[in-house]
């Protein structure tokens, strides 16, 4: 999946993906975990988890992260991403 960025740093295109999660950035940008953990000065195991529930993230992480993938803030999914998983659950069985 290739994303598509507007020029003040919003995802364009689907109106249903508002956000994306950490995991998604990453993968996205064909990077490893250990890569991105390395440039951000974390340990690996802690961008991991913070890739599962990120609703816990310390707001400079949160703002080291958002300017890494070059993405605003309010782009980017915080919370547990079972919760993302049930909320497209829940609206696809509508």
């Amino acid at each position: 999946m290739q994303f598509v960025w507007e020029s003040n740093g919003k995802l364009k295109g689907d109106a249903e993906v508002e956000k994306l999660t950490l995991r998604a950035l990453r993968v996205n940008y064909s990077l490893s975990p250990k890569e991105v953990a390395d440039c951000l000065g974390i340990p690996q195991h802690t961008l991991l988890s913070y890739e599962e529930d990120s609703s816990e993230i310390p707001i400079q992480l949160a703002n080291d992260l958002a300017n890494y993938y070059d993405i605003s803030l309010d782009s980017i999914f915080f919370g547990k991403n079972s919760d993302l998983k049930q909320k497209f659950k829940n609206k696809n069985n509508r």
